[in-house]
């Protein structure tokens, strides 16, 4: 999800759920900690040089139930961290949430919730690091019934 998408479900919505991947949602007192920039300039692992772009927000879970965060809260979050950062619109979000470890999600939105999607380590240079790739499988009862060894038949 970009960050002008965010922008405009916030200005429609009356309260913010986030929904893990498993289906459970973060607990409501959840506390957005960061809005930021985040700038990865890299090298894969066949040469070539890549940079990298992501609207990085973090989410807290906090023992402060008091405290709700509301859509125009983030959104006036969102606004100042645009400006102060120059972030632009159109860049994707990614959102660090606490598992074992710092989660980075990706973000979607289901009409109701703000859905943390999973993401995926991979391989960006698989033509030049000698990665074979995968062969499409064809099942037996797929193939025409025609009968084969005729000079239009599919056995050879």
């Amino acid at each position: 999800m970009k960050l002008s998408e965010i922008k405009s479900k916030l200005n429609e919505l009356e309260t913010i759920a986030f929904k893990l991947p498993n289906g459970t949602l973060v607990p409501s007192h959840f506390h957005v900690t960061e809005v930021g920039k985040i700038t990865k300039n890299f090298i894969d692992c066949g040469g070539t040089v890549r940079y990298e772009e992501v609207v990085n927000f973090q989410l807290w879970n906090a023992n402060d139930y008091n405290h709700r965060l509301h859509p125009e809260k983030l959104l006036n979050i969102i606004e100042l961290s645009q400006k102060t950062l120059n972030i632009m619109d159109n860049l994707e979000i990614e959102v660090e949430y606490q598992a074992d470890t710092i989660g980075k999600f990706g973000l979607d939105f289901d009409g109701t919730s703000f859905l943390l999607t999973s993401k995926q380590t991979d391989c960006l240079a698989k033509d030049n690091c000698g990665i074979p790739v995968a062969k499409p499988k064809v099942k037996l009862a797929d193939l025409s019934a025609e009968p084969c060894c005729t000079p239009d038949g599919n056995c050879c």
